[in-house]
């Protein structure tokens, strides 16, 4: 009996090791060569031992040593970023954080809707984004209003892209986001809400858009759109899913923001009548 309980418990261990590292590494360049190098060890080991190549297959089921070594010069952000996790604030202390992250961002982009300036701002959450952010500039830098609202600005070198927010920093500008393959986007609305579409379909991301035709505020998130918001609005769906339980988040905004699939036809089609009007 304790040798079967022995057996489950290495089981689970090793299976929650596996997960988490497949969780930390996914998004990122290490996912990819992780990938490669599992896969081509992999396929060796089988070979040498398909072809009787004793020598060959003692030498590769001895490198962990030189693995070692090897894995902690390629994910050496990776480990680091592992290692600063240890050091996180408290949950108070996070709690703030967001809060202020999140009032940082209302003050931003009811700011740049009342002057008309077009913006894509994407919120990380549990799936990394680490891909897209490598397609624009690395910043790194605290969420600022004016700083925030200097990277949209008509002819600044990064106002075309989108800005990805981790946590409390703003990581990258001038990023590229994925655009949705969703025809009736293609029909209603540009290139900002369809990529914002795109991220919220490929990520858990909150995507907040504000269009430079209209003004107008909308937020995607889980690949759903919600157009014709204002700055109150745009702090409770917020908060609704930075700062309460996952379980209740999507429920919750759906009450406030009425974002079922009535809602949101009639929101698309508000946004189409002001569209057509401008034009």
């Amino acid at each position: 009996m304790w040798v079967w309980i022995n057996t489950v418990i290495q089981i689970t261990v090793l299976a929650c090791m596996f997960y988490y590292i497949f969780l930390f590494f996914r998004g990122t360049r290490g996912a990819q060569v992780l990938a490669g190098l599992g896969l081509l060890l992999a396929i060796l080991i089988v070979l040498t031992q398909i072809f009787n190549l004793d020598a060959l297959n003692w030498i590769l089921r001895n490198l962990s040593v030189f693995l070692g070594v090897a894995i902690l010069v390629i994910f050496q952000p990776e480990i680091r970023r592992a290692l600063a996790e240890l050091g996180k604030q408290s949950v108070f202390s996070a709690t703030v954080e967001k809060r202020t992250v999140i009032d940082h961002l209302v003050e931003t982009v009811t700011h740049l809707a009342e002057h008309r300036v077009g913006a894509l701002i994407a919120i990380e959450r549990e799936i990394g984004t680490r891909s897209v952010q490598e397609t624009g500039v690395k910043l790194d830098v605290a969420v600022i209003p004016e700083l925030l609202s200097s990277i949209f600005y008509p002819h600044t070198p990064l106002h075309d892209g989108g800005v990805i927010i981790v946590g409390n920093r703003i990581m990258a500008a001038g990023c590229v986001f994925p655009l949705s393959q969703d025809i009736e986007l293609h029909k209603t609305y540009g290139t900002r809400h369809r990529a914002a579409v795109g991220l919220s379909e490929e990520t858990d991301a909150i995507v907040i858009v504000v269009s430079e035709e209209t003004g107008a505020i909308s937020v995607c998130y889980r690949g759903r759109l919600s157009s014709g918001m204002d700055g109150e609005q745009l702090e409770k769906f917020l908060s609704d899913l930075m700062l309460k339980q996952p379980d209740t988040v999507w429920r919750r905004a759906q009450e406030e923001l009425d974002l079922t699939p009535e809602g949101i036809a009639k929101s698309e089609k508000m946004e189409q009548e002001i569209k057509t009007d401008h034009e």
